[in-house]
């Protein structure tokens, strides 16, 4: 009986910290999920190789890991930059003489390291909305963009993603309970993040791709 008085003590006695946790400064780390896709304004259509080609944006989302740490300077209004592991993708619905591969699409994937710096102001003691810009690093990526390509047009392309590193923005809303924080964003591109060379650069131009992505993780912090 005095182990589980001492044991409902102790849980009380760590909420009530917590919930009196509000310091100037935090160090954390995060975890979460993104819901991300790869879209442009045009589709692409070719005509080579006696085949018509066409790839087309597909609205569905893929579903990747995203998780690492981040600092928060202030408290009513306050900078938080992060750094972020970052896995994101799409998919594209692939055609070849108006009849689709094996599968009907393709699915593109990438690992990036994000840093977001994030402007923030707090509204009452829990709320949160932030927005600032964030730089990525495109660390890996499965190949499948340019692979489909090649299927289709006979290796006359060099799919790629574009530059390594790409430039975008994040806006949210959060919640701090504590140390406890939840965290819901929208991320965007400014810059594109796979093109496709084939010939020449007016397909280059059509093809032009930039990544969105929405995304919600669970942060605690250490101090």
């Amino acid at each position: 009986m005095k182990k589980l008085l001492l044991a409902v003590f102790a849980i009380t006695l760590s909420l009530s910290a917590s919930a009196q946790y509000d310091p100037g400064f935090r160090f954390g780390v995060k975890a979460g999920a993104n819901l991300s896709n790869i879209n442009g304004s045009n589709d692409l259509s070719l005509n080579g190789n006696g085949s018509a080609f066409d790839f087309k944006d597909n609205e569905n989302r893929s579903l990747g890991f995203v998780g690492g740490v981040f600092f928060r300077f202030g408290k009513q209004f306050y900078v938080q930059p992060e750094l972020l592991l970052s896995q994101k993708g799409g998919e594209f619905n692939v055609y070849r003489d108006g009849l689709t591969n094996s599968e009907g699409k393709v699915d593109v994937g990438f690992t990036n390291l994000d840093v977001p710096v994030l402007l923030g102001v707090k509204i009452g003691k829990i709320f949160r909305v932030n927005v600032g810009p964030m730089a990525s690093l495109r660390l890996s990526s499965n190949g499948k963009l340019g692979d489909s390509f090649d299927d289709f047009t006979g290796d006359n392309s060099d799919a790629q993603f574009k530059d390594k590193l790409a430039y975008g923005y994040q806006a949210g809303v959060g919640v701090d309970f504590g140390r406890v924080s939840i965290d819901v964003r929208y991320e965007g591109n400014f810059t594109e993040v796979a093109k496709v060379n084939f010939n020449n650069s007016n397909t280059e131009a059509k093809f032009g791709r930039k990544s969105n992505l929405f995304q919600a993780t669970l942060g605690y912090a250490i101090f």
